[in-house]
């Protein structure tokens, strides 16, 4: 499951929305709400390309990505 609420904290520090992310992942903005909040599934794709947007570290992957 996707850390909710360090994603958001990460869009924050960088003053990006949801909606710039959607932009920068190439999904529609309510797809990527529904994946912020894990109403939908996240492929690994999609979790790189959100690590990649936010400059989220490699040794910082799995808490952002693997919340149990």
């Amino acid at each position: 499951m996707l850390n909710t609420s360090l994603i958001k904290a990460r869009l924050n520090e960088l003053g990006m929305t949801q909606a710039d992310l959607a932009a920068a992942i190439s999904v529609a903005v309510p797809t990527m709400c529904q994946k912020i909040n894990n109403i939908r599934p996240l492929s690994l794709d999609e979790a790189e390309k959100i690590a990649k947007t936010l400059m989220i570290e490699d040794r910082d992957f799995g808490e952002y990505f693997f919340k149990s």
